[in-house]
């Protein structure tokens, strides 16, 4: 029986020149880089498997940052094929929806977390406070990603002015993409700028607070229906502990719903972020839910409006489990 791998080419893991292109927001777009990543399952859906056995080791760090021990610790997954190998080989990139939903299908996770400190490094290491102390009154995504992330918000929320339920927007600014009109009894907005917080009409209240600096979120147990986070758990350089915080103060059964792009600050994402592709994006937020525990497994949806031609999207998202 032979092992079958997913790797990326090392051109690939770090797309130092795609990302200085495209982690900047709202700027002219260049020629679409699709970073892919080969994945192999076998017959009938069996299990992939997470394989961190790999001798190879990648630079710590690499100009801008953009390396990282994340290959050392994830450089591949391994779906285990019937007799003689015979797995199934799919592409997951930006361009094909259907490959990017099935990457945390049947995942087997290693035992332990497998990043270390350096994985969750910058190249811009100076407080977060005074990078975000200036309000930026613009939006990070195109166009087309915000309505594809607004549409999906409708079909998931629950129905406005809903009584009971409370929402967190983590990581919030002036807005926070929401559907037109809705409400809810609480909207919590927990953000890095006041001003920003001040200016978004959906919050009925706002915090401001730095969780690279204080993970711990200033709310009591079972506290919340749903948690939002739009283009920022890239930031994150303790998710661990912000993913527990997270299932703590979710009510059992609320859903937590993490969106991201190809588009950042590069100098304020993790190294693990900036020298991997989308593919391995939905992965690394995906061990955040299974590590962090009280979750159900993960799940991935691609919301691209138009694949290759304007700003991806993509949701992870899990419940909180009922036994939690």
């Amino acid at each position: 029986m032979a092992d079958h791998l997913m790797r990326l080419p090392l051109q690939h893991r770090l797309p130092a020149l795609a990302c200085a292109y495209h982690c900047l927001p709202q700027l002219p777009r260049p020629p679409t880089v699709v970073n892919s990543v080969s994945c192999l399952s076998g017959p009938g859906g069996r299990k992939r498997n997470w394989n961190n056995t790999t001798g190879f080791r990648a630079p710590r760090r690499l100009v801008l940052g953009l390396g990282a021990s994340f290959w050392a610790q994830f450089a591949s997954m391994a779906g285990v094929g019937g007799g003689g190998g015979g797995g199934r080989q799919f592409v997951a990139s930006a361009r094909q929806k259907s490959a990017i939903e099935e990457v945390l299908k049947n995942m087997e996770w290693p035992e332990q977390f497998p990043f270390k400190e350096e994985d969750f490094q910058r190249f811009d290491e100076s407080p977060d406070s005074q990078f975000y102390e200036s309000p930026r009154f613009v939006t990070h995504i195109d166009d087309p990603a915000i309505s594809a992330l607004t549409k999906y918000y409708s079909e998931v929320f629950p129905p406005s002015n809903t009584p009971g339920i409370s929402i967190l927007d983590m990581c919030s600014s002036w807005v926070s993409h929401f559907p037109k009109g809705y409400k809810q009894d609480r909207v919590v907005g927990l953000g890095m700028n006041e001003e920003e917080l001040k200016r978004n009409p959906v919050l009925t209240e706002y915090i401001v607070q730095d969780l690279n600096v204080n993970p711990k979120l200033p709310f009591e147990d079972n506290s919340f229906d749903v948690i939002t986070n739009v283009v920022s758990v890239d930031y994150l350089t303790k998710p661990l502990d912000i993913f527990k915080e997270m299932s703590r103060i979710l009510k059992p059964g609320g859903v937590a719903i993490m969106s991201f792009s190809n588009r950042c600050f590069f100098t304020k994402a993790i190294s693990i972020w900036t020298s991997t592709g989308d593919a391995d994006h939905v992965v690394i937020v995906g061990s955040y839910f299974h590590y962090a525990g009280g979750f159900e497994p993960p799940q991935a949806v691609d919301i691209s409006p138009n694949p290759g031609r304007t700003d991806p999207m993509y949701i992870v998202y899990s419940r909180k489990a009922s036994t939690a």
